[in-house]
């Protein structure tokens, strides 16, 4: 959503001020001047700047045996693919722990650089760039499941350009078909709009263990996105 600032044309005097007098040719000052105000900002896309880190996404320690790659593409309204859309991920561990370990992005201490991850532990997040076609990886460990009837899931959290305010949605996977049923979330949604909340398993041909889940701002196919109060 493009703003764009309008210059104020016509100014009157203010009121309460009259044009001032006996001034000669020469001697008189410019008419004064006014900017419209500027109008409000949108969110990015400046946090692409300071909040990735590396290895963000690589939230499972690699050569986890139980790991699982999740990625997909960032779509606006349009369908074009978003370059630089920012995902948060957040999620209970295999055993459904929320306890994840510190350190997702640790710094040296001698030059403040980032480390990144420290290769061992599971945080439970990830903080993923998207490249220049829009698209995102991260590599995981299954989410735990909740108390019944919720289905496990992975929490979403979206930065975009034209947003003022970050957007939240969940991933559900194909692999709990009961879980999912009984979900009170996704019970809630027509099958249509529950499609958007639950990733696919990988094409033919790609690594067991790969899900696919595609987020749409808006337009045909926008993913539900939740409102937490």
């Amino acid at each position: 959503m493009a703003e764009r600032l309008v210059p104020e044309q016509g100014l009157a005097p203010e009121q309460g001020h009259a044009p001032e007098q006996g001034r000669g040719p020469g001697q008189g000052h410019a008419p004064e001047q006014r900017l419209a105000p500027t109008p409000s900002h949108t969110v990015g896309p400046f946090y692409g700047y300071a909040l990735p880190f590396p290895d963000g996404g690589e939230m499972a320690p690699a050569g986890h045996p139980g790991a699982l790659t999740l990625h997909g593409y960032v779509y606006d309204g349009e369908g074009a693919p978003v370059p630089d859309a920012l995902i948060e991920l957040w999620q209970a561990g295999p055993d459904g722990s929320l306890a994840g370990a510190g350190g997702s992005m640790r710094r040296d201490p001698v030059t403040g650089g980032f480390l990144g991850r420290n290769g061992v532990d599971f945080t439970g997040f990830g903080r993923i760039a998207t490249d220049a076609d829009g698209h995102w990886t991260a590599r995981t460990l299954p989410p735990g499941g909740p108390a019944a009837p919720a289905a496990p899931y992975i929490s979403v959290c979206v930065h975009a350009r034209g947003l003022l305010h970050h957007l939240f949605t969940r991933v559900y996977f194909p692999g709990n078909a009961e879980a999912n049923a009984a979900d009170p979330l996704l019970a809630s949604l027509d099958p249509a709009r529950r499609e958007t909340l639950v990733a696919t398993a990988g094409s033919p041909g790609s690594p067991p263990g790969t899900y696919r889940f595609d987020i749409r701002l808006q337009g045909e196919g926008e993913t539900v996105f939740l409102e937490f109060r």
